[in-house]
């Protein structure tokens, strides 16, 4: 009878041992990053308040935008947003290659920058006002514009092409 005492009582410490250490190694852990979920600063669909895979929602001045498409997740995701944004972009290279990193620049009707940022895969969704536009993508020191007019209602789509991978 004691030695089933003994066992079970080096049981229970050991339990309780375990869980402490569990514990304060999660506070430990919680403290170090100081961040839960997503923040503007990260970019990953991972943590963020969108849901449904849409990469985080980032913001320049009065322009919201998003950009991925990397994944399949995130390229449903995108995709099927495209209609709630004023503006989608998609950024695509040889045999319809997806791009990543293309610097895109957007300049309103005065010249003036509206956005100027680098995507972080083939498309970008970009919440803009009613009005015309100029975008400048840059892929690899290749550059192309295109005008956009952003309808009152509705959307603009428009598509960049590079010959080179």
């Amino acid at each position: 009878m004691t030695h089933r005492r003994i066992v079970a009582r080096a049981v229970s410490v050991a339990a309780a041992t375990v869980l402490t250490l569990g514990l304060s190694g999660g506070a430990y852990a919680q403290q170090a990053s100081e961040v839960t979920g997503g923040t503007t600063s990260d970019n990953t669909s991972a943590g963020n308040v969108n849901g449904e895979g849409l990469p985080q929602v980032q913001q320049q001045g009065d322009v919201s935008y998003t950009s991925g498409g990397v994944g399949l997740d995130e390229s449903k995701a995108l995709l099927s947003a495209q209609s709630q944004w004023p503006l989608s972009l998609r950024f695509t290279g040889p045999g319809s290659d997806y791009l990543a990193d293309v610097k895109v620049k957007i300049v309103d009707a005065h010249g003036g920058s509206v956005l100027d940022t680098t995507s972080r895969g083939p498309y970008m969704l970009v919440k803009l006002r009613p009005g015309r536009y100029t975008v400048h993508a840059a892929y690899k020191e290749n550059d192309q514009s295109k005008p956009i007019t952003i309808p009152a209602k509705g959307t603009a789509k428009a598509a960049f092409y590079w010959k080179t991978q």
